[in-house]
Order: C-alpha cells, then structure tokens, then sequence
C-alpha cells in the first residue's frame, strides 16, 4: 500500500507538471463517461427500475394480456379477468392493475388539470410503497363495490404545490372531478406512478371511476371491456419465465370458461421494459442503439486517450529504460503506469459526473409537449454509480493497456538505444500509434454511418405525406368528465364552441373528434361484424375506428372518394351510418362499392355512407390499415375525451392565445385544456426517431471530433519527432509540398485501414437495426460514402495542420534540434 502511495504522488507531480497533456486527457475521458453515464442513467430509470420509490423492484413485473384479434395487440385486460387472474396465479406474491387519466382539482380559486391513476386498493401494498404522510389503501378499500370508497393518495410534489406542505394535510376534501374526495395519504418524492417514463399526481380506487366520469359501469361486469393494465410481483425466488408461463396456461382455462369475450386471449409476463406502454413502447430500441453508440463513444475515448499516454511514455523513455535497468519488475512499472491512468480516469470520471445532468436534460427536451409530465432526468442512484465506476476502471485498464504493453515487450538495450539523440519513435511505436489512430478512425466510421441513416430516417419519416393536411391546424384536447358533465352536456358544449370558434376571427374552419391521428402508438378499436364477409374459423374481426364531427374530413383535406360526409342529422338515435377507409372496403367487401352495405358494431347495424382515401393513423411508416369513422354526435359519451381541430387562416401560434378566452365564452368550467399545433402532437409517434436522429447525430459528431483529436496528436507528435529529418531534407533541396504531401500521406495510410474496417463493420451492424429505418436502406450507399468521405476529409485535415507546420521548419533551427 506504501508503495502505491509514492506512485499516486508521483503521478500527481507529472500531471501538475504538464497541464495542457491533463487537461487534453481529463476532458476527453468526462466526454465519454458523461456520455456513457447518461445514456445508461436513462436505461436505468425508465426500462430497468422504472418504478423508483418501490421496494424490491427487482421482482416487479407486468402481466399482459395478448388479444390476437385486437387492433393494438390488446395489452390491457378487464377487471374480472384480472379478478380470476389474482386469485389463481400461485407464482405472484401480487397483482395490481391501474390505468392513467386526467383529473380536475377544484377549489374555490378555480380548477386545474392533473394526470393520475385508477388503481386497485392492492396497488400500493404490491408495489411495496410507503407513504411519506398519512397511509395508503386499506384492505376494506381493495373491495369491488364501486363507488364506496372515496378516497385519495396525492403526490408528494402535488402535497408540496397545490397543498402548501400542509402538515395536516390527512383527512381535508379535495373535489376531483366534481366529486369530494378524503386525502388519505401522500406518496413519497420519489414515487411518480407506474406508466415508465411518466409522473402522476394523484391516485384513486379503480372502482371510483364512474363516479369520477373515467370508467363506464359496464367495465365492471363486462369481461371483453379490457380497460387495465395489470402490474405483478414474483413470488419469492419464482423466474419470470415460470410466472409467464402459469399465465399462458390460466388464460387458455379463461378461454375456454368465457370463449365470448376470450377466444384468442393470451396472457404473458414480461419484465418492465418490454412493457407495451409508457417509454418502453417508445424508447426501448432507441435508448438499446445509443447505449452501443455511447461505448463505441468510449472506446474512441480509450484509444485517444492510450495514444497520448503512450506518446507521453515516449516522452520518458529515458527514466522508465533506467528503471527498467536498474531492476524494476514488470508489475512495479505496469503499477506506475495504471496509476497514473486511474488519477486521469478518475478526474474524467468526477468530471463526467457534473456534466451527466446537464446532458439527461436533452431526452426530455426531445419529447413533444403533449400536457404529461416526462421523468427522465438525471438521478446518480446505487446503480449508476457503480456502472460509471465499472467504466472507470474499464476505461484505467484499456487506456493504460497500450503503453504497459510497449514498455513490458521492450528490452532494456533497445529502449535505452530507440531514437538516440533525436528522440525518434522506434517501429514499435509507431506500429502500437498507428493501430490506435486506425481503430479510431473504424469506430468514429461506425457511429458517423450510423448516425447518417438515423437522420436520413427521421428526415424521411418527416417529409412522408399522412395522407391529411397539418398545416395551420391547432388541436385542442378537453376532458368532459373532469366537469362532471353528462353525455349530452358534452355533445352541446362541442356544438355551441364549434359555432362560437367557427364565427371568430383568424379560423377558417372547426371540426372535432373523439382521436386525433398520430399522437399514440395505438387508438380506438371495436370488434364488429361485416355483412357478407365471413372471418377464419374462430376469428373475430376488430378494427380501429374513430368517431367524428361533419366537416372533419373537409378541415383535414381527406379526400372522400365515394359517398357523403356526416351531417348533423347524423345524430342521437338516428339510423346508425358510418364512413370506411380503402383498406377496409378492399378487405372486407372485396374491393366492390361499399356504399349501402351493412357492418355491426356496439350491438347496432351500420350502414356505409362514404368512402374515405387511405391516411395514417397511429405510425406515419404503417402499412395501409383498415379504418372506420361513425358520427360523433351519434356515439360519443362524456367518459371520453374531446379533440378540437381548429384551422386557422395564419400563423396558428397567434390564434392559440385567444381560444381560452372564447372556450371560457362557451363553458368557464372546460378553460383546462391542452391546446398545440397539430404538427407538434405528430412529433409524439415520431419520437424514436427523432431521439435517435438527434442522440446518435451527437454522438457521432463526438466520435468524429474524438477521431480527429487522435489523428492530430499522432501526427503533431510524429512532425515533432522527426524534426531533425525535415530539416536535413529542406537543407538538401527538399520543397515545402514535397514534405506535405509526405506528412498528408501517413495520415491517409493511419486513415484508410480504419476506414475499410469501419465500412465493414457498419455492413453488419446496421442491419441489426433496419426494422427502425424509414424508406432507407441498411445499406444506403449514399450514407455510407457520405460518411466516408467526410470523416476522410476530417482526419486529412487533422493531418494537415501538424504538416503545415512542418513546412515552416527552419533547416538551421532543425540541424540543432536535440
């Protein structure tokens, strides 16, 4: 231990002694901790331990259930299933469910809008959650008589803000949703809810919801209305593999006991971040792709920084050959050695420290505003500690790796004589810097191309046609139950505020609906029944559909190729219509006129009145899917929410700032809503890419920087060891272009090598990624020679620079070099 104190010194006095070598290596080294550190910071609090504030969240998981026939997959599951599935699953220690919604909290000063949950009375119990004031649910409140238990759990950020910190907070009313509520407990800070990537503000009995006007009573007693989602617990020491299975195995029993509503239901296990909600659903891929692009980062990072130890190695050939001379072992120098590494990775490493949150802040800044709050910060908990501290010492041994093993393989005789009086780097040397610059060079390749097709994706994506027009759109988002309006409350308001917005200045045209496209990976789905289409035996048909105002086709220039539009004598207890997409008729009535034909759908026969042009819907890159649209006045009910489109005759941005003025006109109690520009809430099904558009185009610019920083160093390096040669050759006649396009041609020969390895490796790698691409190629061999050819361009610039300055060598000055 003495022994390795008298190296920590020394290392300190050598680093002291050359600031601008430390400062180079500290910086580099915080660039790709801080990368690395993020990145993985982000893996950690949204996929692998989404669910902060609970205990032992290892053993957490999600039961899914899997609906064949459902439009979306049909993740969710139903409150009786979930019943049997509580009751007769061995394998769980405890089985939740919960559903997110929006809340109004009313006082006398006015109301506001916040995002909770409906869960069951277990929840907090499964979850292992404890409050920070007050308590939980009870077993009594875990019962299934709705509407009996009116009570609350709060956030502690909503207790701290709209609750003044109040200590006495325990017991008061809180009217949500036009119903008095009992705060009952409030939730510790770190607790945010169990949608990942989302935080929530309050939380509800699920057998509260139709009193609160989210749930409709036949939720309760209907086994196909699948409105849930169910969160688990292993029991102790149970693989989820075993879990998952008992699941599968319970759900085939549930179909064969209920075939109705069951026939095609799976259920399944899955570890929180393949959960089909929340972050997961979006950012899985993503986050997987930037987390290898950020050790490629550091792996650049380690060969940067193994080139300059190496060279500064060099730089003391004399002092480490004496050591080696006068009998210190290999383990004595390679102890050296590494510890002044670790004083450099650990500088880098408090650095990268400090810069983590400043660089976490760029996901959510990536993310559309869309009225949830995001959690993906920064948060330095157990576990990114210790991963930033393995990548430390990752960092101490690969860096330092290149210098220990020079020096190990050299003879004392050849070490002592290598270079002579001029201080040339021997073969050796030059070999070890040369490998270095070119696996620099491969790696920045890797992630330049990668980054290029990520780019060219999302640009791809962005420029795709909806097959509606966004331009001047603003969509406004209401949530007629947080007013406790009835169904035909809601139906009016959306009549009188689309007369009153229809006669303001500035807007061109109002229409509504109960979805807006592009703003959720899934939407609204019904199984029906289409007159003179039989399905596969033992298949339902479910397809996504949509209910709308008249004139909603008009304001969104969606053509209708065939048929009429809805009109207001589409309404309440009127013939039931409905309006197909191509996809539908070309699938369901074989491509024939669908106008007049007939399809079943809650119970009622619809007739076809029009045939709207394919558009999309959930993805802008989906494959054509079919689609339905049914009269809003004729179908919608107050538990649903509300989206307005407000086309507008200009800039969309100046119109917003009126509408909560005329909003207020028409209804002072509906004043809450979210109100953006429809092409913003687009962005939402587009944030893959766009994070990794913009994440992996970060990332590879770094490594290209890194890259060049290499490729200078070398060449700086070698321009400055071979002085004396320069100048002997200038003396003899040598002209300054001769000598650059020596210098420029080593750092080709350093450039080209890790270019065809790059190149090559990025053939194999990208495919891995191809499903996430958009109308570009793997290969796209416009990117790949875009990449190549600049980054070529990058280090030949990096060469020229030490090569002009080798062009400057006074011959005189040169010949007395030592």
């Amino acid at each position: 231990m003495r022994g390795f104190y008298q190296d920590l010194r020394f290392g300190l006095r050598l680093l002291k002694g050359t600031p601008g070598f430390t400062a180079v290596a500290v910086l580099t080294l915080a660039l790709g901790i801080a990368a690395n550190t993020t990145v993985f910071s982000w893996v950690d609090g949204l996929l692998l331990r989404p669910y902060p504030g609970a205990s032992a969240s290892h053993q957490l998981a999600a039961l899914e259930t899997r609906n064949a026939a459902a439009a979306n997959g049909g993740n969710q599951t139903s409150c009786l299933d979930y019943r049997d599935f509580r009751r007769n699953l061995k394998s769980l220690a405890g089985l939740a469910v919960h559903r997110d919604d929006v809340f109004s909290l009313a006082d006398s000063t006015g109301a506001q809008a916040v995002w909770g949950e409906l869960v069951s009375g277990n929840y907090f119990a499964v979850l292992g959650v404890k409050p920070a004031l007050g308590r939980t649910f009870t077993t009594e409140e875990d019962g299934d008589q709705p509407g009996a238990y009116s009570v609350a759990v709060i956030s502690h950020a909503l207790w701290r803000g709209y609750f003044h910190a109040d200590p006495k907070v325990i017991g008061k009313t809180v009217r949500v949703n036009s119903r008095e509520l009992s705060v009952v407990g409030v939730a510790p800070p770190e607790f945010r809810g169990t949608v990942p990537g989302l935080v929530f503000h309050i939380w509800v009995p699920v057998t509260m919801g139709k009193e609160l006007g989210l749930i409709d009573e036949s939720a309760f007693r209907d086994r196909g209305r699948r409105t849930v989602y169910a969160l688990a617990r292993l029991g102790p020491g149970v693989p989820i593999e075993q879990a998952s299975a008992e699941a599968a195995a319970f759900a085939h029993n549930l179909e064969l006991a209920w075939p109705k509503t069951n026939r095609g239901v799976s259920a399944a296990v899955v570890p929180p971040w393949e959960v089909h909600q929340g972050a997961p659903q979006l950012l899985l891929k993503p986050l997987r792709i930037l987390m290898a692009v950020s050790l490629v980062v550091l792996l650049i990072v380690c060969a940067n920084v193994a080139n300059l130890l190496l060279a500064r190695s060099l730089g003391r050939r004399r002092e480490l050959s004496i050591r080696l001379a006068l009998g210190a072992g290999g383990g004595r120098l390679t102890r050296q050695l590494l510890t002044e590494t670790l004083l450099l990775a650990g500088a880098g490493t408090v650095a990268g420290l400090l810069l983590a949150p400043w660089l976490a802040d760029l996901l959510p800044s990536l993310v559309p505003k869309t009225g949830v709050s995001v959690a993906a910060g920064f948060h330095l908990s157990g576990r990114v500690l210790a991963f930033t501290i393995l990548i430390c010492v990752a960092t101490v041994l690969v860096s330092g790796a290149a210098p220990v093993v020079f020096w190990l393989r050299s003879s004392v005789h050849e070490a002592l004589k290598e270079g002579g009086r001029s201080g040339q780097q021997g073969p050796q040397s030059h070999r070890i810097r040369g490998l270095l610059v070119a696996s620099e060079v491969a790696l920045a390749t890797l992630a330049l191309i990668a980054a290029g097709l990520f780019t060219r994706s999302f640009r791809n994506a962005r420029n795709i046609y909806p097959g509606f027009d966004k331009n001047n759109v603003i969509l406004m988002r209401f949530y007629p139950a947080l007013t406790g309006a009835s169904t035909r409350d809601m139906r009016q308001f959306c009549l009188r505020l689309r007369e009153r917005l229809r006669s303001s200045p500035g807007i061109a045209d109002v229409a509504y609906a109960d979805y807006a496209p592009l703003g959720a990976p899934g939407g609204p789905w019904s199984q029906i029944q289409v007159e003179g289409y039989t399905p596969p035996a033992g298949a339902a048909i479910t397809v996504n559909r949509c209910l709308v105002a008249p004139g909603y086709f008009n304001l969104l220039r969606i053509p209708l190729l065939d048929g009429r539009d809805f009109t207001v004598k589409d309404a309440y207890q009127t013939q039931p219509v409905m309006i197909v997409n191509q996809t539908f008729a070309e699938r369901y009535f074989a491509g024939a006129n669908p106008l007049g034909r007939k399809v079943l759908w809650r119970g009622k026969w619809a007739t076809v009145v029009g045939l709207a042009k394919d558009s999309k819907y959930f993805d802008i890159a989906e494959a054509p899917r079919p689609h339905y649209f049914a009269p809003f006045q004729q179908e919608a009910s107050a538990d649903q929410q509300v989206y307005f489109f407000v086309k507008t005759a200009g800039d969309p941005l100046r119109t917003m700032a009126g509408l909560r003025r005329e909003v207020a006109a028409v209804d002072s109690a509906a004043a809450g809503f979210d109100a953006m520009p429809l092409s913003e809430w687009m962005d939402v099904t587009m944030l893959p890419q766009k994070v990794a558009a913009s994440l992996m185009g970060g990332l590879g610019l770094l490594s290209l920087v890194l890259a060049a920083l290499g490729m200078y160093s070398v060449m700086a390096y070698s321009v400055a060891q071979r002085t004396q040669e320069i100048g002997i050759r200038m003396a003899l006649g040598a002209q300054p272009r001769t000598v650059l396009a020596g210098v420029l041609w080593q750092g080709f020969l350093f450039t080209i090598p890790g270019l065809v390895a790059g190149i090559a490796a990025a053939f194999a790698v990208t495919r891995l990624v191809s499903g996430m691409l958009v109308n570009v190629g793997a290969a796209d061999p416009a990117t790949f020679a875009g990449a190549s050819v600049f980054l070529t361009a990058v280090a030949l610039l990096a060469a020229w620079l030490p090569a002009r300055r080798a062009t400057r060598v006074d011959p005189m000055v040169a010949l007395r070099c030592e």
